[in-house]
């Protein structure tokens, strides 16, 4: 991650935010394994994937009733939020990913209006977070970025005071996919953007937002826009993004390029996928995980061999072993959303697959981070520049 404009770059702050840095990390990794684990879990679950009653614990059934709260806040708010945290240099930012994995653990104990409280109060600090950022840049992407935290904070508003409804996920997904295209819009300046190409974009996210105010109350409309949105981004990403040419240089970059252009793919499945699903047709499976899991677990994977040495420190050593979980993904959404889609079992067996290949990604990269000690001898990692795709 290179150092960006809104970033400070005061030498003490360097210093104050790496003791603090250091001292937070085992309390975020803590709170993130158990949002992650306890969520994919209850995914299970709620796939039809049956567990020994020895093996389930307590909180399983409460896991898979709230599957995508812990997933999309508990999980997700957390990673982004201490990503965020981290670019700015400020202690309070920790507020937010803090606050938010909170809001998961208080969940799994079904301290559900504690929960509730814990997840407004990230959106509002991460709101805080990214304004700051646009007042030290103002730019396309830092005001995609403070969209994204305006979603956030008002979707958690509205779980607050309405609970879990079906109409949320739209507004909690389009919270990854605003990120998402804002870091994908700031890769894509190398490329000198037209005019035309930035108002598009601003058209396809005026769309989706479209799409989640009116979801609420004319479902079948709102389905129908949020899907278009999502499909319309697809393509505009697979024709701007800087990926469309590092996919064919080598090592890191291509891989990085292999990972976001097969997530777009997943990105316009999704998308006709919810299209569908507002005109009636049941696919609310492949609705939500190709977005979920085709999309941004593709992004996540992409870039955690660059985000990681960046936010956590963690150096990794790349080579052709991160194709493999990677590939095992693909191949469990095929099993679990096409043949699942006619038989419960093949659906039960795509997501335990889909499980393995998030665990088998998690071995990877230790087993990457592991590689790099031992080749260089446990020697403080240093940087690395975002600019690979």
């Amino acid at each position: 991650m290179v150092p960006r404009p809104y970033e400070s770059k005061r030498p003490s702050d360097d210093a104050r935010m790496s003791r603090l840095a250091w001292v937070m990390r085992p309390i975020f990794v803590a709170l993130v394994g158990i949002c992650l684990i306890s969520a994919v879990w209850g995914g299970l679950m709620r796939a039809g994937v049956m567990w020994p009653a020895l093996y389930a614990p307590h909180w399983a059934p409460v896991a898979a009733g709230l599957h995508s709260a812990l997933m999309l806040c508990g999980f997700f708010g957390t990673v982004i939020g201490v990503e965020r945290a981290v670019a700015v240099k400020h202690p309070w930012a920790f507020g937010a990913p803090l606050a938010s994995a909170l809001g998961g653990v208080l969940l799994l104990n079904q301290q559900y209006a504690g929960a509730a409280d814990a997840f407004v109060l990230a959106a509002a600090v991460f709101l805080a977070v990214n304004t700051r950022i646009v007042w030290r840049q103002r730019a396309l992407h830092t005001g995609v970025l403070w969209v994204s935290a305006l979603v956030w904070l008002l979707a958690n508003l509205r779980f607050m005071f309405m609970g879990l409804s079906e109409t949320i996920f739209e507004a909690w997904f389009a919270i990854l996919v605003l990120t998402i295209a804002a870091e994908r819009l700031e890769m894509a300046r190398m490329t000198r953007l037209s005019p035309l190409a930035q108002t598009g974009l601003l058209l396809i996210l005026g769309t989706l937002a479209l799409g989640i105010v009116l979801t609420p109350s004319h479902a079948p409309v709102g389905g129908l826009i949020y899907g278009a949105a999502l499909v319309m981004l697809a393509a505009w990403l697979g024709v701007f993004d800087v990926a469309r040419r590092t996919v064919h240089s080598h090592g890191l970059s291509r891989y990085m390029a292999v990972c976001l252009l097969s997530g777009y793919g997943w990105l316009a499945v999704s998308g006709l996928s919810w299209i569908a699903q507002a005109q009636g047709v049941q696919v609310r499976d492949a609705a939500l995980h190709a977005l979920g899991l085709g999309f941004v677990m593709s992004m996540v994977m992409g870039h955690a061999p660059v985000i990681l040495p960046a936010v956590a420190r963690v150096k990794l050593h790349f080579d052709a072993r991160f194709y493999v979980p990677l590939a095992a993904l693909h191949l469990s959404l095929l099993v679990r959303l096409g043949l699942g889609a006619f038989d419960p079992k093949w659906k039960a067996l795509g997501s335990g697959l889909n499980a393995a290949a998030l665990a088998l990604f998690v071995i990877t990269v230790v087993s990457a981070a592991w590689a790099w000690r031992k080749r260089h001898g446990g020697a403080q990692p240093g940087r690395l520049s975002r600019r690979h795709s």
